[in-house]
C-alpha cells in the first residue's frame, strides 16, 4: 500500500499553515475572477433568483396553522414564520415570524444555520430547534416555545443538547430520546451517536438513560416515534453499514416491554405506521414459500409478523424500466412514487378499512393509480400530516417546468388542488427535454437527459458547450428538476445541458445501485464516459467544449474522469469531493462509506480502490506529462464534517506542484452543501459558471 502523502498537513482543517494555503489560493481565485464585471453580474443575477420574493414559500401543517422557513436578501440566514392553513389555502397569508435565524446568530455571536425544528403533539406549543453552526453536520437542540417565542433553558427545565452530531425525539411532554457525543466510547468510528438514551424533563443530560446501543464499528443508532393516535411505535436502529440495519420496535409505546427485533434481512428497510409494517428489500427476500424481488414495497400485519405468523402482500415489484423512488405514509393510505424510466407515475396503496371484518388481512390492500396529478417528468409526495389524517402535498418539475405544489385528500375522490406555481426564470420556449440511451462498456443500456434550445441540440458541428452532470452512489437517483440558475447562467447563454443516470446511483431500484459497488465501480466512470461519448458522437458537442460537474461522492466521480478521460473533456468542475480513497475512512465521517467503496486497510480491498482513487493517480509518479488533462474547479468548504476538506485541499497541492491548469476555493462557511446561505451560495454558482463560460464558451457567447 502506498504510504508516502506530502500534503498530511493540508489535514489540519483550522491548522495554521493550512488556512494560510487555503487563504493564498482563495486570493489567487478571487483576484482572477470575483472582480470581473461578468462574475459580479452574474452574482447579482443569481442572488435575485435565490432571493426572489415570488418563490413557493413550502409549507409544514400543525393543525390548522402552516410554518414556513424563508430566505430573503433582508433575512440571508431565515425567519421561522407561520400563518393560518386557511390563510395559505387561500393564498392570502399574513406572515408572524416565529424566530429570526439571523438575529438570534448576531445576539449569541455565532454564525447559525436553522437545521429544522419537531413540534410537540400535545398542544403543539413547544418544538426541539436544531441550529448549525456555519451549516456543519453537528447541531445543536433547544427547546422553543412557539407561544411565547423563546428558547426555554435548562435552569427552567428546557431540553437543551450541546453541539454534536445527534438530535432529540418527542416521547411525550415531558420526555425525549436523545443521540449525541457522550463522551468516550459514545460515538461510532464514523463519528455518528452510538447509543439512544431517554430524557426526563429536569435531569441533566448526562443522566439519560441507555435503552439502545450500537457497536463501535457500526455507523449509528438511531429512533424514532409514531404519533399516530393508539400507535405510538418506538423504533430503534443500529446500522451496521450504510445499506445494512438491525430495528426493533416497542409495539404501541409499551415501555413495560422490551424492545422485539424485527426479523427481516439486514439489508431490508423496515418501518410501522398503524397496524402495519412494510418492508422494502434490497435484495431478494424469502419469506413464507414466496421471493420478492429486490426492490419491493411488502406489508404484513404488524402484531402477526412480531408473532411469526404473518402474510406478506406485495404492493409493488420492480421491473427492467419501474423502481420505487419513494413512498409517503398518511393515515389511511400510501403514496407510491414510481420511476419509470427515470419518468415519475404516483400510485396510491389504500388501507383495508380499520372498521371491516378481516381488517388486518395484508391482502385487502389496494393499490391504484393517483389521478389528476400534475404532468411534468419528477412528481414527489409528502404526508401533510400522516398520523391523523390523508392529504398528500404533491410537487412537480422538470427541466422547463418550475416546481408547483398541489394538495390531494386521498380520502375523497376530488383531483389535486393547485396552491402554489412558481414563476419562469428564464425563457424556455424554445427550450426542450429529451431522452436518450448509451451503451456502456460492457453493454449495459444508460439513460440521459439533454436539454437545451431545440437549433441547439440539432447541432452536428460538434459546436455546442455541454455540461454534463451525474453522481452515480448511494441509491441515490438524479431526476429532471427545475434550476433558475442553470437555466440563467447555462440554457440561455446557448449551453446545453446533460444529466447522465449512471448506475450506481438509485435510478432503477437497489440493483442498479449494487452494479457499482466496491470493485465494481469502474462500471460508474465506463457509464458516464459512455454518455460524453455518445454526445461527441452525435455531433452535439467536442471534447473542447464538453464540461463534466459532480459534487461529494459526484466529485469523486469528476476527479475520476480527469485522471480516466482527460482527453474527452474542456473543463471539469469538483465540488466538496471525495478523492483521497485510502485515508477517507480515517476522515470524518469517511469511514460510514465503507460499505459503498470498500476497505482501504484490507489490501484486497485496496488493491481496487486504488485504480479509482484520483489523489493517487496524479501523485507525482504517474501523471503522464504527455497528457493534456482539462482545467479543473475545485470547491469545498472549512466548515464541511462530512467530506473532509481535505480531499480537494490535496488534490489541488498535487496538482498545482505538476504545473497543472487548478483554480481552487474554499468557503469558510457552508457544511457539505459548500454554502450557508444565499449570498454564499450566489458566489459559488457565479465562480462555477464563470469558469465554466471561460474555458467552454467563446466570446461571443458567454
Amino acid at each position: 500500500m502506498s504510504t508516502t502523502d506530502e500534503n498530511l498537513w493540508l489535514e489540519e482543517v483550522l491548522g495554521d499553515d493550512a488556512l494560510a494555503w487555503v487563504e493564498q489560493r482563495n486570493a489567487v481565485t478571487e483576484a482572477a475572477l470575483f472582480e470581473r464585471d461578468d462574475f459580479t453580474t452574474l452574482r447579482a443575477e443569481t442572488l435575485a433568483l435565490l432571493d426572489a420574493d415570488d418563490r413557493i414559500a413550502f409549507p409544514t401543517r400543525h393543525g390548522e396553522v402552516v410554518h414556513n422557513f424563508w430566505t430573503d436578501g433582508e433575512h440571508p440566514r431565515g425567519l421561522l414564520r407561520r400563518t393560518s392553513w386557511a390563510a395559505y389555502r387561500a393564498g392570502e397569508e399574513e406572515w408572524e415570524t416565529i424566530l429570526d435565524v439571523g438575529a438570534l446568530g448576531e445576539s449569541e455571536g455565532e454564525s447559525w444555520v436553522f437545521a429544522g425544528s419537531s413540534t410537540r403533539r400535545s398542544d403543539r406549543r413547544r418544538a426541539l430547534m436544531a441550529l448549525s453552526p456555519g451549516g456543519s453536520d453537528a447541531t445543536v437542540t433547544r427547546e422553543f416555545d412557539l407561544v411565547d417565542k423563546r428558547f426555554i433553558p435548562e435552569d427552567e427545565g428546557g431540553f437543551v443538547r450541546p453541539l454534536a452530531k445527534g438530535g432529540l425525539t418527542w416521547i411525550d411532554d415531558d420526555t425525549v430520546y436523545v443521540t449525541s457525543d457522550f463522551g468516550d466510547g459514545s460515538l461510532t468510528t464514523s463519528g455518528y451517536a452510538r447509543t439512544v438514551r431517554r430524557w426526563r424533563r429536569g435531569t441533566p443530560i448526562t443522566d439519560a438513560e441507555i435503552v439502545s446501543e450500537a457497536d463501535e464499528d457500526d455507523v449509528l443508532a438511531g429512533v424514532s416515534v409514531s404519533t399516530v393516535p393508539g400507535f405510538e411505535h418506538h423504533t430503534f436502529v443500529r446500522a451496521p453499514d450504510f445499506f445494512t440495519s438491525r430495528t426493533w420496535i416497542v409495539p404501541n409505546g409499551d415501555t413495560t416491554i422490551e424492545p422485539v427485533e424485527i426479523d427481516v434481512p439486514l439489508d431490508a428497510e423496515v418501518w410501522a405506521h398503524e397496524r402495519w409494517l412494510f418492508i422494502t428489500p434490497r435484495s431478494d427476500f424469502e419469506h413464507g414459500g414466496a421471493t420478492y424481488p429486490s426492490g419491493s414495497l411488502l406489508v404484513a400485519n404488524l402484531q402477526a409478523f412480531l408473532d411469526g405468523s404473518a402474510a406478506i402482500t406485495s404492493l409493488f415489484e420492480p421491473s427492467d424500466t419501474r423502481a420505487l423512488a419513494g413512498v409517503a405514509s398518511t393515515r389511511n393510505h400510501l403514496v407510491l412514487n414510481v420511476m419509470d424510466d427515470v419518468r415519475s407515475q404516483l400510485e396510491v396503496a389504500t388501507a383495508p378499512s380499520a372498521s371491516a371484518a378481516g381488517s388486518d388481512d395484508p391482502t385487502e390492500w389496494a393499490v391504484s393509480p393517483l389521478v389528476g396529478a400534475p404532468a411534468a417528468w419528477t412528481l414527489s409526495a409528502s404526508a401533510v400530516d400522516g398520523s391523523e389524517h390523508d392529504e398528500v402535498w404533491i410537487t412537480s418539475t422538470d427541466f422547463v417546468t418550475p416546481e408547483s405544489l398541489s394538495v390531494v385528500n386521498l380520502a375523497d375522490d376530488e383531483p389535486a388542488e393547485l396552491l402554489r406555481n412558481a414563476p419562469h426564470r428564464f425563457e424556455s420556449d424554445d427550450v426542450q427535454i429529451e431522452q436518450h440511451f448509451a451503451t456502456s462498456a460492457d453493454g449495459t443500456r444508460v439513460p440521459y437527459f439533454v436539454v437545451g434550445a431545440a437549433s441547439d441540440l440539432a447541432s452536428t458541428d460538434g459546436s455546442r458547450p455541454t455540461l454534463l452532470s451525474a453522481y452515480g452512489g448511494f441509491e441515490v437517483p438524479r431526476v429532471a428538476a427545475y434550476s433558475g440558475v442553470i437555466g440563467q447562467a447555462w440554457l440561455s447563454k446557448g449551453g446545453v445541458y446533460v444529466l447522465a443516470n449512471i448506475r450506481g446511483g438509485g435510478e432503477y431500484g437497489p440493483n442498479w445501485h449494487r452494479a457499482g459497488l466496491r470493485e465494481k465501480r469502474p462500471r460508474v466512470y465506463e457509464d458516464l464516459e459512455a454518455v460524453a461519448t455518445a454526445l461527441i458522437e452525435r455531433g452535439l458537442t467536442s471534447p473542447e467544449r464538453l464540461g463534466v460537474s459532480g459534487g461529494s461522492n459526484g466529485g469523486l466521480l469528476v476527479g475520476n474522469m480527469y485522471v480516466r478521460s482527460p482527453e474527452t473533456f474542456g473543463a471539469v468542475v469538483c465540488q466538496v469531493p471525495l478523492l483521497d480513497m485510502q485515508r477517507y475512512h480515517l476522515l470524518l465521517a469517511g469511514a460510514s462509506w465503507m460499505a459503498e467503496y470498500g476497505d482501504p486497510d484490507n489490501p484486497d480491498d485496496w488493491a481496487y480502490l486504488e485504480g479509482y482513487s484520483p489523489y493517487h493517480q496524479v501523485s507525482p509518479d504517474r501523471l503522464d506529462d504527455s497528457v493534456t488533462y482539462p482545467p479543473i474547479l475545485i470547491t469545498t468548504s472549512t466548515r464541511d464534517d462530512r467530506v473532509h476538506p481535505g480531499h480537494a485541499r490535496k488534490m489541488a497541492a498535487r496538482l498545482e506542484a505538476a504545473d497543472k491548469d487548478v483554480t481552487y476555493w474554499e468557503n469558510v462557511e457552508g457544511g457539505h452543501g459548500g454554502a450557508a446561505d444565499s449570498g454564499q451560495q450566489a458566489t459559488m454558482q457565479a465562480l462555477i459558471y464563470t469558469f465554466l463560460r471561460d474555458q467552454l464558451m467563446s466570446g461571443d457567447e458567454a
